[in-house]
């Protein structure tokens, strides 16, 4: 847990296959889980799990990977920001948040990087 607070609770969340938590800070929150250590198809799983909390709100989620989640990216559309971030130890932090102004809604039940 070292790219996530100290201070979070661990939540439940349905279809996740990695640990969540919460962060509350100033009336939002921040959710986070890490699969790093994990591979296909756990990254897309638990981004879509996320992604579904946090799906219309100022809420943001955010992802420890071992790498840039580029099947992920291509899924995602304008209704999904994220800032990508390379970490000192190699790894990659993903921040996503929800753009309300969005003309298109990412299908969040594509678990899978194939088509």
């Amino acid at each position: 847990m070292s790219h996530i607070p100290n201070e979070v609770q661990k939540i439940v969340v349905d279809g996740a296959t990695v640990d969540f938590y919460k962060l509350e800070k100033d009336g939002q929150s921040t959710y986070y889980f890490d699969t790093s250590k994990e591979g296909p198809p756990h990254p897309m799983v638990n981004a879509m799990a996320g992604l579904g909390m946090i799906k219309g709100t100022n809420d943001t989620l955010v992802m420890i990977n071992h790498k840039a989640p580029g099947g992920l990216f291509a899924k995602l559309e304008d209704d999904v920001k994220y800032i990508s971030q390379d970490l000192d130890d190699g790894l990659v932090k993903v921040v996503f948040s929800y753009n309300e102004n969005a003309l298109n809604e990412s299908d969040l039940s594509q678990t899978s990087c194939g088509d």
